[in-house]
């Protein structure tokens, strides 16, 4: 289940909001700056499914978007416990960084952890199946895939390099609390 959690950006130990109401989760998350939607699929998503087939059940979302915001490039991507790099790529993606266009990801399946330094708050945003996340440009954050992850998501870009970060240095993220 999506959920949200805020914490001040110097007390990890006691969040100042929880809740796992979508309504509620989208409309403060709008007051961020931060996009949060719910999608469903055209067609039944099953396992194993390509990522053509994938992205034509979500092709209506996808194309709004686009519209919207002038996305060029979208990809399907996945992980799960058994991937050989899955640490390294965890350890990555741990750490506090910027990018220079809005992050965007729609959890097809699974979940993970997308955690935003705003101003002098933690917002720690549990995506899970149907739930879009669209990070604001230079935003600081890190997500946590968990350490046996398992997600599909689709990603959309502004640029044709795809995942570009630029790492801020902090150790933030190591005092918050993360997914199992």
């Amino acid at each position: 289940m999506s959920s949200l959690t805020i914490y001040a950006d110097t007390q990890t130990d006691k969040p100042l909001l929880s809740t796992d109401n979508g309504e509620e989760i989208t409309r403060l998350l709008k007051e961020a700056g931060v996009r949060f939607e719910r999608w469903e699929a055209n067609t039944p998503i099953t396992p194993g499914m390509e990522q053509d087939a994938i992205l034509a059940a979500y092709a209506a979302d996808i194309d709004r978007l686009k519209r919207e915001n002038g996305y060029i490039t979208v990809d399907v991507v996945s992980m799960h416990a058994g991937h050989p790099d899955k640490v390294a790529f965890r350890q990555k993606f741990l750490s506090e960084h910027r990018h220079t266009e809005d992050e965007v990801r729609f959890f097809v399946d699974g979940q993970g952890l997308f955690c935003l330094h705003i101003d002098d708050k933690i917002y720690q945003v549990l995506c899970c199946r149907n739930d879009l996340i669209s990070v604001p440009e230079n935003t600081p954050h890190w997500f946590d895939m968990g350490s046996e992850p398992t997600f599909t998501a689709i990603r959309l870009f502004n640029n044709t390099e795809g995942w570009v970060a630029h790492f801020t240095g902090s150790d933030i993220a190591s005092q918050y609390p993360l997914l199992a």
